[in-house]
């Protein structure tokens, strides 16, 4: 049910991310207002085709700087929180640009604010952007109770590090070392995680002071995932497991320039990243998950050898 008879206004943090520009897609066609809140808002101005003539418009926003979250939640219906950074500046940015924005929220009286956070998220967790994210989750409770906290697991979709990341990397090398072979994921499709993220907005009665933890239908190994992405992409290869105490030894370099894995995220990564049982996720929201192997051949085409307009081995009868 909407928040009220005339549509509503919703601000977005980070409405102009990978996440955030589906989030504001689905609130446009809900007929929603949408206020984009950004440090550079020239960066989401590719949205404005999206929407209507004055349905949609920009402002800029720091996190870490109250007043600018102040502003940009003034007349706001609800409030969307999409904002995060995995290394330097995750206590700024985690915790207490999340708190900026619950506080303000609150102050301004928005019906409803939607915390997107992580699976694995805890103030007592062992990697650094656990704790950050645990940490921010307990402030933003704090601040406005209320809130509608969302953890997905890995995201997926055409713009995402996951797929595209793994795609070229595959199309490189001969082998693929895979890190953490045996931790389980439950990749989510960026469409199913936005319109829930949208849904949850629209609708402060049913979602409110909830926390959803979200994934998609089929929970796969780090080995099985990057198996079926090189499928996807054209270029299936010989996956060798790395050794947990090789993995480690890489972690331990993570500061160097360039490092394909920082300390932090080998400790991520010694965890499963699977929803809770007793999480009711997307189906909460009336959404049937999408499988990755659905739509994820979609754009990793542009990975095969002639592009995506090659014909898959499999459609040629070929293995």
């Amino acid at each position: 049910m909407p928040l009220r008879s005339s549509p509503p206004l919703v601000t977005v943090f980070g409405g102009g991310g990978f996440i955030g520009r589906y989030v504001c897609e689905y609130l446009l066609k809900s007929g929603a207002r949408v206020r984009v809140a950004q440090r550079h808002p020239r960066k989401a101005f590719f949205l404005q085709p999206l929407g209507q003539v004055g349905q949609i418009d920009f402002v800029a926003a720091d996190v870490t700087k109250p007043a600018s979250v102040e502003l940009a939640v003034a007349g706001a219906d609800a409030v969307v929180n999409l904002v995060a950074v995995f290394g330097r500046g995750m206590t700024g940015i985690n915790v207490d640009g999340a708190v900026n924005i619950a506080r303000a929220s609150a102050a301004a009286g928005c019906k409803a604010l939607v915390h997107v956070s992580a699976i694995g998220a805890d103030p007592n967790g062992k990697a650094d952007y656990a704790q950050s994210k645990g940490r921010g989750e307990a402030g933003v409770r704090a601040a406005f109770p209320d809130a509608t906290i969302i953890r997905p697991s890995l995201v997926f979709g055409p713009e995402d590090q996951l797929t595209n990341r793994f795609a070229s990397l595959l199309a490189l090398l001969p082998f693929y070392p895979v890190i953490a072979p045996d931790t389980k994921f439950q990749p989510v499709f960026v469409r199913d995680l936005s319109q829930a993220v949208a849904v949850a907005a629209l609708d402060p009665p049913k979602h409110r002071g909830k926390t959803y933890e979200i994934g998609g239908p089929d929970v796969m190994t780090m080995r099985a995932l990057t198996a079926e992405i090189g499928r996807l992409a054209g270029h299936p290869k010989n996956l060798i497991d790395m050794p947990t105490f090789a993995s480690s030894a890489l972690a331990r370099l993570g500061f160097l320039p360039g490092a394909p894995l920082t300390w932090d995220q080998w400790l991520m990564l010694q965890q499963d990243n699977i929803a809770a049982k007793k999480s009711k996720g997307l189906a909460e929201f009336g959404i049937t998950p999408t499988p990755l192997s659905a739509v994820a051949g979609e754009w990793l085409g542009r990975f095969r050898e002639g592009g995506r307009f090659r014909p898959r081995a499999e459609s040629l009868g070929t293995s």
